[in-house]
């Protein structure tokens, strides 16, 4: 089991295909199984790694709460770990806000991809996604805050297996405060100019987590930014939408390594 650490905590990682390095970074309190779609698409043409955020999955769960600081030099660990120089970021949520901030503190970072993110931390309403994962109806029940009420009942079989995972990998109360406490006081809205990565912003429409208008300011303020609304899809729209975003993702990421 490949680890990576950051002092005394253990950061679980997965890794495999080959090519440049896509490292996906996920919501508050969920597991890695959140990029499953996205990295069986990225697994080939390029090297998918996914990790657990300190305090869910495999990884430690160190006392909280945690500071954004301190997760990004846990991102910026597992990058180390791996050996990659350079590598593009896949982020949700308090993920995205993750990447956003490695992105401007660190030389290892080519593109963004940013789903539900926002550039201050008083745009995201994470609280109603969170589920005891010892307790299954919570967890199903909870699934509206983060999809759109027509993939939920279109897709029960994806909804039940999603409840499955997040009973085996998702970050208990405790954790998950941890980690959401890391975007009290986030604002990157001073600083968004020195991110001159490219980079995608993409949201669904029906996100109620992370509003749209939130990412398209986020959009507005990247020096190359740009905005991509997914119409009908919540704040998992990554999940929802699952082939459009992968083909997009894949284009992203195509263009700009054709571009170095």
């Amino acid at each position: 089991m490949p680890t990576a650490t950051n002092g005394a905590v253990s950061l679980y990682y997965d890794r495999a295909g080959e090519g440049e390095p896509v490292v996906f970074v996920t919501e508050a309190g969920l597991g890695g199984w959140l990029w499953g779609w996205q990295h069986a698409a990225v697994a080939g043409p390029y090297e998918a790694v996914v990790w657990d955020l300190r305090g869910t999955g495999r990884s430690d769960a160190p006392d909280g709460p945690y500071t954004l600081e301190t997760l990004v030099d846990d991102l910026e660990a597992v990058l180390a770990d791996c050996g990659f120089r350079k590598a593009h970021l896949v982020g949700c949520g308090l993920g995205g806000a993750i990447a956003l901030r490695a992105a401007r503190e660190s030389s290892r970072v080519a593109t963004l991809t940013l789903f539900g993110t926002a550039a201050q931390g008083e745009a995201f309403d994470l609280e109603p996604l969170y589920a005891p994962p010892d307790d299954r109806d919570a967890l199903r029940v909870s699934l509206a805050a983060g999809f759109s009420a027509a993939f939920l009942e279109s897709q029960p079989d994806v909804r039940e297996g999603i409840v499955d995972w997040r009973a085996d990998g998702d970050a208990d109360r405790e954790s998950w405060q941890a980690q959401t406490a890391a975007l009290e006081g986030f604002d990157a809205t001073d600083w968004l100019v020195e991110v001159t990565q490219p980079t995608q912003v993409v949201h669904g429409s029906e996100d109620d987590l992370v509003s749209v208008s939130a990412g398209r300011e986020l959009a507005t303020g990247l020096p190359r930014g740009e905005f991509v609304e997914l119409e009908g899809a919540g704040h998992l729209c990554f999940v929802e939408q699952s082939r459009t975003v992968n083909d997009r993702l894949l284009g992203f990421l195509e263009a700009e390594t054709d571009d170095e």
